[in-house]
């Protein structure tokens, strides 16, 4: 079982909109997965929620709304799934329409406290993915980059790509984590659950142990 402050797993949907307009009141807090169309995206939130809450296909793109799911042991809390940008074979009316709702989405609303940006590990970062990374950037937004379809490569080329990754969005100073992702393995799926916890209920506070008091400090005191 996935340990995590947040149970992911009660996630349940609640609408898929055409726009911002039709989305649920914009308050609470929202994490939004973002990424190409075949960048496994869907694979991802059903790993994370341990169900099949977003729908998979053979077929990129399939993803043309704004896709929202309630977390219900937590108040006023989303996951969100968006549209998914790049390859996606669509008539090219429907995909301007859906990348007019995306960007709209990103520049206007306030509940977004974080993205998760998902890139296939073997090609990340293309041009839309550091487009999106830098508009977060700008918005003083963080982002969790993921860098999925992991089980693909061996060890060696995950690490290698993982760290010249790292070092280039290192680059753009700003709040960015990066970490191999597999939904087939498991890999990654634990540092996510902690990156979310923290973006909905803030970082974990070590309370320091109370200082032990000697045995000759309180003979002084009582002298």
């Amino acid at each position: 079982m996935l340990k995590s402050r947040i149970k992911y797993n009660t996630a349940s949907f609640v609408t898929s909109a055409p726009d911002i307009t039709k989305l649920p009141a914009d308050t609470g807090i929202e994490v939004a997965f973002a990424g190409r169309s075949n960048a496994g995206k869907s694979s991802a939130l059903n790993a994370l929620t341990d169900q099949k809450l977003a729908r998979t296909s053979k077929t990129p793109g399939r993803t043309q709304l704004i896709n929202t799911f309630e977390l219900a042991d937590v108040d006023n809390m989303r996951l969100i799934d968006l549209p998914g940008y790049g390859f996606a074979k669509v008539p090219i009316e429907m995909k301007k329409k859906w990348q007019k709702s995306l960007g709209e989405y990103l520049q206007k609303r306030q509940s977004l406290k974080g993205i998760v940006v998902l890139m296939d590990i073997r090609h990340p970062l293309k041009d839309l993915d550091r487009d999106l990374i830098n508009w977060a950037i700008g918005s003083e937004i963080p982002v969790l980059a993921l860098l999925t379809k992991a089980d693909k490569l061996k060890q060696g080329a995950r690490k290698a790509q993982v760290l010249q990754v790292r070092r280039e969005l290192s680059e753009l100073d700003g709040d960015i984590t990066v970490h191999a992702f597999s939904s087939l393995k498991g890999t990654g799926l634990p540092e996510v659950a902690k990156k979310l916890d923290e973006w909905y209920l803030g970082p974990v506070i070590a309370v320091p142990p109370a200082e032990k008091v000697s045995d000759e400090s309180s003979s002084d005191t009582a002298s």
